[in-house]
């Protein structure tokens, strides 16, 4: 049935596609850099028909007419007009310049498809000017906590950079950097992400009705683009502030023909503190902790339908400590030297190879080959030597141990654009993916006992992907986005293979407004094992194995879209979202206990969430930002915990509001706030406290002991108290001869409430209760930051 199906979609494709003759093709730049600009309208005004670029610039349009009328627009830029007589293939190579009559803080990299109008439900392009004008946290600007701020994605506690998309885990998102999957995105401890807004052109979030073309993860995908490079000349970016500065550079290899891009951030908090405790402890201890990472792109035009891009990104965090000392012995009868260190790192490296190539006017084609690693790294030791002052003989004891886990992976893809006529967008593609494990390795040592390995084994496995998806159109009111994702995976002995339909339509009620539906299937074949109260990135990822399978989802959604006028657009979402095949550590297992295999420490069980997102967005004028609101629920439910009912996700939160907004004052000063609220995230508290006497043996006496059993009548029985904070910033802006400057002052939690980061349980033994005392991250906290352009 199903192969049927597809032979009249395809047939439906051909009889569509061979009507057309002519075509108009091309590509849509910057004038001033050469980026090729993503979501730019091509509409013609003779037919009432059109077309959108894709990631990558390129464009393909068929008119019914000979004659047309081209008008190619995009948000922040000079729209063009070309009226053009087409007898047979064009080529049109675009350049719009940015508009000098837009406020500054209007929405760029924004599509301008108005909200009403594509099939796409759950789907934000976050606005990059938006993001480096609104109040920074230590002022240090970053992509995930803009992202934080929409409708349906949370953050897990105070600061933290994990996002939590409509009840789903942070294993569940797909962060794609330049298309190649990034496994941790989060520094300094999951307060700040791993993405230099300076180095990234554009970024697109998807939280449910997922295209085809996507797979491999749950709750979203978070597309990631970076800056290409400028094609037409040498130019820079970077800031000072309070914890890190940054510097990006780009310019032309050969003009109009080969460009790099260049940049590198890194915190100095080790430089600032270790100076003061090398002081403090007279030079015997060293602490420090920072963080780097560094972004590069080639890019080269070899002609009209040939291009070369190679990009990489490299990024690492970095804790020590070390402790060194000596003393001589009692009786002037040695020296003694101790030395002590102990230290923690984690990073990234990603490699993408990426070559694009028109076949002809409607169809285009990227190659990509990818690389990516992940890698944690924790470890200790320490040495004692004693030399005696009489024969210098020698003692010494040591003692190193050395904890690793990493991930990598090597994959190949090929997509394809086919755009037959106005009414069809065809994509098709395939992926293979070769992953490596080692979720867990703990290697120690000392002087009596030679080096021992424990932990999980390495293990390699295979993962295949096929789409095939349509966007087309039935009549002036009705669009659909139909297709399949099929994908497989090696695990062991057992190959599991997925088939996944997804239908996403658009009902046009009125020229401002429409109705939309989408039904999606996905498939994971990776999870993460999360210890959620270390606070540390120890999480481990594992694959599908004989014994745990993968996970499963299906969501459905529904929603109203208008286009208000004026710059104002409003949406309301409803969806529905099941899972199968979720794990987590059993009570009282963690990745600590390597002697044992991390499949005996797991339970796979289920989860479901619901819930309904509101979003007004004004995305033009003098003021900018948003108000979104969600009203959610999610459990999950395992046969080993909870004894087998359902219980609150620790994160879930049933409402979640935030405000925006970025207020042009004048051409040199700007103002912008945020305001978020959300429901207490749930933590398992003991109810009850049973005490009782135990009979012991000590030195041959009999005696008794008391012993305290805490009774947990359920899990994530406890709410901890709302979440709610205010942040302001200001930016003074000014054009120098070398380029324009900013000075930003930001002040975060600007009436200091004290939201809880954890909370430490203890048993008060005069009043015999548990008693909670909760534990703040930041209270007000200002912070200042100088940026500059050249």
């Amino acid at each position: 049935m199903k192969r049927t199906i597809f032979f009249y979609f395809f047939c439906f494709i051909y009889f569509n596609s061979s009507a057309q003759k002519v075509t108009v093709s091309g590509t849509v730049k910057d004038a001033e850099n050469g980026e090729n600009l993503i979501g730019v309208t091509i509409f013609d005004k003779t037919n009432q028909k059109g077309a959108v670029t894709n990631n990558y610039g390129f464009f393909s349009y068929s008119p019914s007419d000979k004659e047309v009328n081209l008008i190619f627009s995009y948000v922040g830029y000079e729209p063009i007009s070309i009226f053009i007589n087409v007898a047979k293939d064009t080529i049109l190579n675009i350049e719009l310049r940015p508009s000098g009559l837009l406020s500054e803080v209007v929405i760029e990299g924004q599509k301008s498809d108005p909200i009403q109008e594509s099939t796409q439900m759950g789907m934000v392009n976050v606005p990059l000017r938006e993001i480096k004008n609104l109040p920074a946290l230590m002022g240090e600007v970053d992509i995930f906590k803009v992202i934080q701020l929409l409708p349906g994605i949370q953050s897990g506690s105070e600061g933290a950079s994990g996002l939590y998309v409509r009840g789903g885990s942070p294993d569940q998102n797909l962060v794609l950097l330049d298309g190649v999957p990034v496994y941790n995105a989060s520094h300094l401890f999951g307060f700040f992400s791993v993405f230099n807004a300076d180095a990234i052109n554009n970024v697109e979030v998807i939280k449910g009705g997922f295209p085809a073309r996507y797979g491999g993860r749950l709750s979203s995908v978070i597309d990631i683009s970076m800056k290409e490079g400028n094609m037409k000349k040498f130019q820079g970016e970077g800031s000072v502030g309070l914890i890190a500065s940054k510097l990006t550079l780009e310019g032309p290899i050969v003009k109009d023909k080969t460009s790099f891009l260049l940049s590198g951030r890194r915190t100095y908090l080790d430089m600032i503190a270790r100076p003061i405790i090398r002081n403090s402890t007279g030079g015997q201890e060293d602490v420090g902790y920072y963080f780097y990472d560094v972004n590069a792109k080639i890019n080269h035009i070899f002609n009209l339908n040939n291009r070369l891009y190679l990009s990489y990104y490299g990024g690492d965090d970095k804790g020590f400590s070390s402790y060194n000392n000596s003393w001589e012995r009692g009786g002037n009868s040695g020296t003694m030297t101790s030395k002590e260190e102990a230290g923690l790192g984690w990073g990234n490296n990603i490699a993408a190879l990426r070559g694009n190539h028109i076949f002809n006017q409607r169809l285009f084609a990227n190659f990509t080959g990818t690389f990516t690693r992940y890698r944690f790294n924790l470890f200790t030791e320490y040495e004692d030597i004693f030399k005696e002052n009489m024969d210098g003989n020698i003692a010494r004891n040591f003692y190193s141990a050395n904890y690793t886990s990493s991930i990598r992976d090597l994959a190949f893809k090929a997509d394809f654009d086919y755009i037959p006529n106005p009414q069809h967008y065809i994509r098709w593609g395939a992926m293979l993916i070769g992953h490596r494990f080692a979720p867990g390795v703990y290697v120690s040592q000392d002087n009596q006992r030679p080096e021992t390995r424990e932990g999980a084994i390495q293990s390699d496995s295979r993962e295949l992907s096929i789409y095939l998806e349509d966007d087309f159109s039935l009549g002036d009111r009705l669009k659909f986005n139909v297709g399949a994702h099929f994908s497989g995976f090696k695990a062991d002995t057992r190959t599991y293979t997925f088939f996944q339909p997804r239908m996403a339509m658009r009902y046009l009620l009125d020229p401002g407004s429409s109705l939309k539906f989408s039904y999606v299937q996905m498939a994971q074949f990776v999870h993460l094992l999360t210890n959620a109260g270390l606070g540390l990135p120890t999480d481990l990822w594992v694959p599908s194995t004989d014994r745990i399978g993968p996970q499963e989802s299906w969501q459905v959604a529904a929603g109203y879209f208008k286009n208000l006028g004026y710059g104002l657009e409003f949406s309301a979402e409803a969806y529905y979202k099941n899972m199968e095949g979720v794990i987590e550590y059993q009570d009282g297992a963690s990745f600590l206990n390597t002697s044992e295999d991390w499949q005996s420490k797991v339970t796979s069980g289920e989860g479901r969430s619901y819930g309904l997102e509101i979003l007004l967005q004004k995305k033009s004028g003098r003021t900018t930002g948003w108000i979104g609101y969600t009203l959610s629920k999610t459990e999950r439910r395992f046969d080993d915990i909870n004894y087998g009912e359902w219980f609150p996700f620790r994160y879930d939160r049933r409402h979640d509001i935030s405000v925006t907004a970025v207020h042009k004052l004048s051409e040199r000063i700007d103002f912008s706030g945020t305001w978020v609220f959300g429901s207490g995230s749930f933590i398992t508290v003991p109810e009850q406290r049973y005490q009782h006497s135990i009979s012991v043996i000590k030195d041959s006496n009999d005696g008794y002991a008391d012993l305290y059993v805490d009774h947990f009548e359920s899990r994530n029985n406890f709410q901890m108290r709302h979440y709610h904070r205010m942040d302001v910033g200001i930016n003074f802006n000014k054009t120098k001869r070398w380029g324009e400057r900013t000075w930003n002052v930001s002040v975060y939690n600007v009436y200091s409430r004290l939201n809880p980061f954890y909370m430490d349980i203890s048993y008060n033994y005069e009043k015999e209760r548990n008693m909670l005392r909760q534990f703040s991250l930041f209270p007000i906290l200002p912070s200042a930051s100088y940026r500059f352009t050249f």
